[in-house]
């Protein structure tokens, strides 16, 4: 088996200062560890962590239950429909942004 070419670190160690990267985790052995990890290495702005274990994750269905890990906290969002996940993810990533001083 051929190793394959990890495209998240590869763009992320091309990113711009314009440009926000979100990675999605799913991890059940020391989840958000491992998804900090990730942030660090891959140069994201956010981590969506999904844990299968955990009681409303879902892969299949309509709702989920995630982590939003960005560079300095965490916020856990309940089990909710999966289009209300994603405006938690991109209110993040707009929050994070405003933190860090900017306006793009």
């Amino acid at each position: 088996i051929d190793r394959t070419v990890d495209v998240l670190k590869t763009m992320g160690g091309k990113k711009q200062a314009y440009q926000q990267f979100v990675g999605f985790a799913v991890e059940t052995d020391q989840p958000e560890k491992n998804a900090r990890n990730k942030l660090k290495n891959k140069n994201l702005d956010l981590v969506v962590l999904n844990n299968p274990n955990e009681s409303g994750a879902a892969f299949a269905g309509d709702t989920n239950v995630v982590t939003i890990i960005g560079k300095n906290d965490s916020a856990k969002i309940a089990q909710q429909y999966k289009l209300d996940v994603s405006r938690a993810i991109f209110d993040a990533l707009i929050a994070q942004k405003k933190g860090e001083g900017s306006d793009e």
